[in-house]
């Protein structure tokens, strides 16, 4: 039985296949996952209906199964989509970056985006690219 709270086996292989320095897009419903991506990353789809499942949901889920060591969102120019204060409030002490929407398309489309999970998320710009850190070792080794 699994320790932490991400069961969905294609995820997990996915992630597992991932590592430091590999990126996972979380995208939201509006995300043209079909060709806005690197063609190599394994596409995970969650986006069972509108709403479900929201990207905040996908990215505390994510946090039990890896060290996230960096995020970037899309924004729009002018004022911040709600969901960036969301993103911000999960992923204390990490500083998440912006990149205009080209400049985004063109890092999800990066060689190290290894995996992409499509979202039902709503809100506008529900985008963030979260960079897979290096696993904790242990104290004793």
């Amino acid at each position: 039985m699994l320790l932490h709270s991400l069961i969905h086996p294609p995820l997990l292989e996915a992630l597992a296949a991932a590592g430091h320095g590999s990126k996972v897009l979380i995208a939201d419903g509006n995300y043209p996952v079909a060709t806005g991506v690197n063609h190599h990353a394994k596409v995970i789809h969650l986006n069972l209906q509108p709403g479900l499942l929201d990207a905040v949901t996908v990215l505390h889920a994510l946090q039990t199964a890896i060290p996230i060591e960096a995020a970037t969102v899309m924004t729009p120019g002018g004022e911040d989509p709600t969901i960036f204060a969301e993103f911000a409030h999960s992923l204390p002490g990490i500083t998440i970056d912006r990149l205009r929407r080209d400049a985004f398309y063109a890092a999800a489309r990066g060689e190290d985006t290894a995996v992409v999970i499509a979202t039902g998320e709503t809100k506008h710009f529900g985008n963030l690219l979260v960079t897979i850190g290096v696993a904790p070792t242990d104290a004793t080794s």
